[in-house]
């Protein structure tokens, strides 16, 4: 089943460029020091979050696709319960949902903390990244693209 329908506006076409550079960084975070099941689960939280029907298809499948254990990808709405995330995908969700979820205020501090025992700088900064172009493709597709019928 595919969520796709025609967008709204052709934004590919109108912001041309800019798509092109949140292609590229797509790219980057992909080839960043992120394991690609670890970026991919949170694609899917943070398309989850944000009702995004088009990205929680496209990154589910491809979480299956790649051989995810069924029951973790069944679990991934309740993470923090489930006993097939591990303690690094755990502080990686656990960011990805309080930066997706600003109105909640600025992720705090213990969140921060959590990522220490788990990434570097360098990882922080490749997941912040990740979630970031997720949100945005998120805005774009659950904006632009209208829901099926």
């Amino acid at each position: 089943m595919s969520f796709h329908s025609s967008p709204r506006v052709p934004y590919t076409r109108l912001t041309a460029d800019a798509y092109k550079g949140l292609i590229a960084t797509s790219g980057h975070v992909h080839a960043s020091s992120l394991p690609q099941e670890l970026v991919e689960l949170v694609f899917l939280r943070v398309s989850q979050l944000n009702g995004c029907a088009y990205c929680v298809d496209m990154h589910a499948s491809g979480l299956r696709k790649g051989g995810i254990e069924p029951r973790k990808l069944d679990t991934i709405a309740v993470w923090w319960e489930s006993r097939f995330y591990d303690a690094r995908e755990r502080a990686a969700l656990g960011w990805a949902e309080a930066l997706t979820r600003l109105t909640d205020g600025a992720p705090s501090q213990a969140a921060y903390e959590a990522l220490a025992p788990h990434f570097d700088e360098k990882g922080i900064a490749d997941l912040s990244m990740a979630v970031a172009v997720i949100n945005a493709w998120n805005r774009l597709g659950a904006g632009l693209v209208p829901p099926m019928p």
